[in-house]
């Protein structure tokens, strides 16, 4: 009987102590509500192709068993599937492992971030933690738990409409004189005919056959034609006369105001008495030439020239100047022979207008014979077209007569980048860069193409090489940065755009006057203009606005009905008659 009695008392204990373990799991367990999730951001957000999620979890006091492992993991939940976070683990006090440590009389908290990719399926979720607690070898899971709305999916809805640049600029190391085959074409254009007259040393007058010079001749055959070309208007006439920078400064001032008069009486000469009348000459002197004398030092092959220059840089008072590099007597030779001379002049400059063919002369000409037209006048034809069929022609002439000029290429490619082909684009500027290598505009049109086909890295290296091309890059670069998340970033690039992508860079970095300004302001057509509207509606709880806003957008694109009924940014709105009446 006593043996008998031990063994019931014995297996009462063993019952009591696993009764024990599953009442700590099971009142961990009832007591669930208990533990609080912060959850940042609330509701989730989609942010560069992720769902980012940070979790502060705060246990109460007298809630963790000592011996208890707890796994929560965080699971995003929508209609067709699911995707889970990493889980974390916690523990009691008397728990041998290495898992953060819940006091039990104190209570205490976990912190957790983590990521997954995002799809749009996950717009209308709920983010739930599953909980597993384990006591040696007991298992319970908890019910579900809710602690957060999801997936906030605005930014996703940048537009993906990188920009490209026509070529219609100078090309790099080109003269700031008219060129009708490389300038921008304009109507009417400032330009020059030069000429100089030579003296010689310490002489003021202009000698017989200076007056009978190439250039002289030159310049009054230019001036001649000016007056009967009625493309060309003959403006007015500058003379500037200088003196070597040699001798006393006095000598040179008389010397170069003396040079100043005859060689205004020479241009005086080559015009005739009604061009003398009505073309005005303005002329002026300078009597030591020492901005000259340092370019033509600077072209010159003078072996010490480095040595002269550094002279002319060390003084500033000329007749010191004069005196040191006179010190330099084997150089100074060179320089008496070969600069000095030339710098005894005066110099001749008419200055005149060029005017070109006026639009209908133009779209005259390219009906007769493209190939008489410029590549100037072609590329300003193309510009006035009147429609998508003229632009193309002028541009497919571009390329026929300047097979060699890479802004035909470049420009058809624009063509076809607008129209949405980007892979015939990018064929297209590829050519005009084995044209041209390293033009900015280039590089900013072939960034475009990878922006399009979704290769921001390739992009981002390309329009590092495209700086100075145009505003163009900027926005280019703002779009790789809202797909990234960079919205601050993205803000600032796009700024003063008034375009959609300016709006949700300023909807994203809480920037509400800012964003609605740019909506207003954009020339934009598309649905997303009153959409982002109705988006900083809802978050500044206007609701009118709001749903005026969403009538709007849904007029402009109706297959976006659905994509509003599960948005986020109005899920308080959800449950509004008005707001289902607009999304049924």
């Amino acid at each position: 009987m006593k043996q008998t009695k031990f063994n019931s008392l014995l297996g009462l204990a063993v019952l009591a102590v696993g009764f024990s373990g599953c009442a700590g799991l099971s009142k961990m367990k009832n007591n669930a509500d208990d533990i609080s999730f912060n959850v940042t951001p609330s509701p989730l957000e989609a942010k560069a192709g992720e769902v980012k999620v940070d979790i502060n979890g705060v246990f109460p006091q007298k809630y963790f068993n000592k011996n208890v492992i707890l796994e929560a993991t965080p699971i995003l939940e929508y209609e067709g599937g699911k995707t889970s976070y990493e889980p974390v683990t916690v523990q009691g006090e008397n728990v041998k492992s290495n898992n953060n440590v819940i006091d039990y009389k104190k209570g205490g908290d976990f912190r957790y971030n983590d990521a997954i990719d995002y799809n749009s399926a996950m717009r209308n979720s709920e983010l739930m933690v599953h909980i597993i607690a384990k006591k040696g070898s007991k298992v319970v899971s908890f019910e579900p738990i809710k602690i957060a709305d999801g997936v906030v999916s605005t930014a996703e809805l940048a537009m993906n409409n990188p920009k490209v640049i026509e070529g219609i600029v100078r090309e790099k190391n080109t003269t700031d004189k008219y060129d009708p085959n490389v300038d921008i074409y304009q109507q009417v254009v400032e330009d020059e005919y030069t000429a100089d007259i030579h003296y010689k040393k310490n002489q003021s007058n202009v000698s017989r056959s200076e007056q009978n010079s190439e250039d002289l001749k030159k310049f009054k055959e230019s001036t001649d034609a000016a007056k009967t070309n009625e493309k060309v208007n003959l403006k007015s006439i500058d003379v500037s006369a200088y003196a070597s920078p040699e001798g006393e400064l006095d000598y040179n001032t008389k010397l170069s105001e003396k040079r100043q008069d005859s060689s205004s009486k020479v241009v005086k000469g080559i015009l005739s008495k009604e061009d003398a009348q009505s073309i005005e000459v303005f002329s002026k002197f300078t009597p030591e030439d020492w901005e000259g004398f340092k370019d033509l030092m600077e072209e010159s092959n003078i072996q010490d020239k480095d040595l002269i220059l550094r002279v002319l840089s060390m003084y500033s008072d000329p007749e010191v100047r004069e005196r040191e590099m006179r010190n330099l007597s084997e150089a100074f030779s060179e320089v008496q022979e070969e600069i000095l001379p030339k710098l005894r002049r005066a110099k001749i400059i008419a200055n005149i207008e060029v005017i070109g063919r006026s639009d209908e002369e133009i779209r005259q000409q390219f009906a007769e014979d493209p190939s008489k037209l410029s590549p100037a006048e072609l590329i300003y034809g193309s510009a006035i077209a009147r429609n998508d069929e003229e632009k193309l022609a002028y541009t497919n002439a571009m390329i026929e007569n300047y097979p060699n000029d890479w802004r035909g290429h470049n420009n058809l490619g624009v063509i076809h980048a607008r129209k949405g082909d980007y892979g015939t684009a990018k064929s297209l500027f590829e050519k005009a860069e084995s044209i041209s290598q390293n033009q900015t505009i280039i590089k900013n049109n072939l960034a475009a193409c990878e922006i399009a086909d979704g290769n921001n890295e390739e992009a981002e290296v390309l329009l590092g090489q495209a700086s100075g091309a145009g505003e163009e890059v900027n926005y280019n670069l703002a779009i790789i940065a809202l797909k990234n998340g960079e919205y601050e970033k993205a803000a600032k690039l796009i700024s003063g755009t008034n375009t959609v992508n300016e709006a949700l860079a300023k909807i994203m970095t809480v920037n509400a006057d800012g964003a609605l300004k740019a909506l207003e302001n954009t020339n934009e057509d598309d649905w997303r203009v009153p959409y982002f509207k109705a988006v900083v509606a809802a978050r500044m709880a206007k609701e009118n606005a709001m749903y005026d806003n969403l009538k709007e957008a849904l007029s402009k694109n109706p297959n976006a009905k659905e994509f509003i009924a599960t948005d986020a940014e109005f899920a308080q709105y959800n449950d509004s008659e008005e707001f289902k009446n607009i999304v049924d």
